[in-house]
Parts: structure tokens; sequence; C-alpha cells
């Protein structure tokens, strides 16, 4: 238990605090008075005041954290205009984070996201700058027989050159694009010979493991890969190059993500594969048995993901809280308190349901349900 745990909470803390930070950097960067910073939810287990008044502190429910601003009425930075005015000093207001301009509210919210994309970014420039990055081609060594490969055309020696209109630089970037994609039929763009052909795919859905061991559903299309003339080009990229392909990757990961969600709604995409904290502990203590460099991996992917996340226009979380500012801007004025609570009633029914669905998936995925 203790290697699922103690991972997850390393990965959580840091993922967290760095999402928190962007927040406060802002918060202070405009003035605005912040009184708490705290890592994890319920009662303080220590924490200290620095000498601007923040009370910086670890809790107890490691699922989250939150920035407090002076004068708000909760951690959602909820607060009474009215009630503000007639409190507090003219140099108190001018520390109030409801009464700074909207643009200053609006990069404060976004801070968060935006740190965990900087953090996600960090890493895998570092990754590509001093390990180096997999540009071996990918080469068909072997289709199988009636598979859906076989099916589409696919044939022994053809190199893959973009699947879905993803480029594929490396041979491991062919499992990735095959499992995020949600279309039902999936275009393989190979070279064979001197030609260039685009083969369109039906890939069948098969339970299987993953390579940790986790039960997944799979798509396959039934080949196996191998190097080019049996190289493997592995190499350290220059900053310029590092930069580009970490945005890139951000990029892919974040848009993929919400193609999946999207798949999900509409009912194209396995809803099963959704996990919450229980399956990313178990998943963070299998990655950190494998090495640091996987576990600083599937930290950037974390991060992506939580800064995604956080950006859906759901009241409680950070894109809520945009979606406010942008009706206040449509409607020169912000949402009366009684329309902003019935927004997050809503917000809570949603993230309660969301962390239910999850919870289910995660204890069938240890094998407590069927």
């Amino acid at each position: 238990m203790l290697t699922y745990i103690v991972p997850f909470i390393v990965l959580i803390l840091i993922v967290v605090f760095i999402h928190e930070y962007g927040h406060y950097y802002f918060a202070k960067k405009y003035g605005v008075g912040v009184t708490d910073f705290s890592i994890g939810f319920g009662k303080e287990i220590f924490g200290w005041n620095d000498k601007s008044g923040t009370r910086w502190k670890i809790c107890w429910i490691p699922l989250g954290g939150y920035v407090k601003f002076f004068g708000d009425r909760n951690v959602y930075s909820q607060a009474d205009h009215e009630e503000i005015i007639n409190k507090y000093s003219k140099e108190e207001q001018d520390k109030l984070f409801t009464l700074k301009p909207l643009y200053q509210r609006a990069l404060i919210v976004f801070g968060g996201p935006l740190a965990n994309f900087i953090l996600a970014l960090v890493i895998f420039f570092s990754i590509y700058t001093f390990i180096g990055k997999d540009f071996t081609p990918a080469v068909i060594n072997e289709v199988q027989k009636d598979s859906p490969a076989m099916v589409g055309g696919l044939k022994e020696g053809d190199v893959i050159l973009e699947i879905d209109n993803n480029e594929v630089q490396s041979i491991m970037d062919v499992s990735k694009y095959i499992m995020m994609s949600t279309a039902d039929v999936i275009d393989f763009k190979v070279k064979r010979s001197y030609d260039e052909l685009i083969l369109k795919i039906k890939p069948d859905l098969v339970e299987g493991e993953d390579n940790l061991g986790n039960k997944i559903n799979k798509r396959m299309v039934g080949i196996k890969l191998g190097a080019y003339n049996d190289q493997v080009n592995h190499v350290k990229l220059g900053p310029a190059q590092s930069i580009l392909h970490a945005f890139n990757e951000v990029y892919y990961v974040s848009v993929s993500s919400l193609k999946y969600i999207g798949g999900m709604i509409v009912g194209k995409a396995d809803t099963s594969q959704l996990g919450g904290p229980i399956r990313i502990a178990k998943i963070s203590g299998q990655v950190a048995d494998i090495g640091l460099l996987a576990f600083i991996s599937m930290m950037a992917y974390i991060s992506i993901s939580l800064g995604l996340v956080n950006l859906f226009p759901i009241p409680m979380l950070d894109g809520g809280h945009l979606m406010f500012y942008a009706f206040e801007k449509v409607l020169g004025r912000p949402l009366s308190q009684k329309t902003q609570e019935g927004f997050f009633r809503i917000g809570m029914f949603l993230l309660i349901s969301l962390m239910f669905f999850t919870t289910f998936n995660d204890l069938k995925d240890l094998g407590l349900f069927r």
C-alpha cells in the first residue's frame, strides 16, 4: 500500500502546489491579499505564516488545494460587494480580489491552469534536452491474419507516416495514436516502396492489459512493429527543438483529451477508462517502480490533465469563474449573488457525480465490482 500512497502524495503535492502557485503569483503581482495557501483540504497538519500574513499549510486530504484571498467569504472567491465597501478601509479595499479589474481577476484565475501547462512544458523540455527523444521510424514487421490491418490493406514492410493526420515521428507514437483515437475508422498513411497510401482501418476493441498490468479495453489493429533497418534513433535535442516538441506534446495531449471526453459524452469512447484518485495512486506507484524518468513523465501528463479539467466551464472550477467573467464582460456587470450560488450548486452536483463515477470505475479496476 505504501508503494502506491507515497508516490501518489508526492505527485499530487507537486502538481497541486504548482497549480495553486500560479494563482498566488498573479494575485501578488496585482496586489491582492492572500490569507491562505493550502495544499489539501480538511484539518491542517502543519503550516507557517510568512511576513505578508499568508498562512502556508498542508492539510490531511491531499486531493487538491486552494488559495484564499483577503475578504473572500470562502475558498471559491465569493464576496459581497456592498458588504466589502462598508467593511473595509480604502487601503484594505486595494487588496481585495473582487474589486480588481476584470482582466486581472481573469489572469489570476487562469494562472493555475497556466502553471500546470508550464510545468509539463518544463518536464518535456528537460527530458528531450538531457535524456533525448526517440525518432525511430515505425515499420510493420507482421500483419496478423484476418486482423483489421489485413482487411484494411496494411502490409509487412509498410512504414507508418501518419495516424489520423498525426505525424508518426517515432515507433512509440503508433500505439498512443491508436489508443487515443475515438473514430470508428482510423486513417493510416503509410509509405510502401516509393508510394504513399492512405488506408482506412476499423480497429477491434479487445479487453487486455496495459504495460503496467492494468485491465483496459484496447483498440487493436493487429500489427507488430519494428525499427526501420533495425536501427534505433534516439537523440538529444537542442533547446529550440526541445521546446517545439514539448509544445507539440502538450498540445496533442490537450486536444486528444478533449476529443476523448467529447467521445464519452456522445457515447463513442470507453467511459470505463475514466479514473479517479484511486487509479492515479495505483498507477503512480507502478510507474515509480519503473524509475524516476517514467514517474516524472507521468507527472507531466497529470499536470496537463489538471490544468485542462480546471478550465472546464463548471462552477467551482477555474473555468467556471472564467465563465462568470465572460458573462460580466458581456452584461457590463457581475452576475447576481443568487445566480452565482445557483450555478455553484449545479457545479457541486456535477463534481460529486463525477467523483462517484470515477471512484466506481476505480473500484471495478481493483476487482471489487463486476
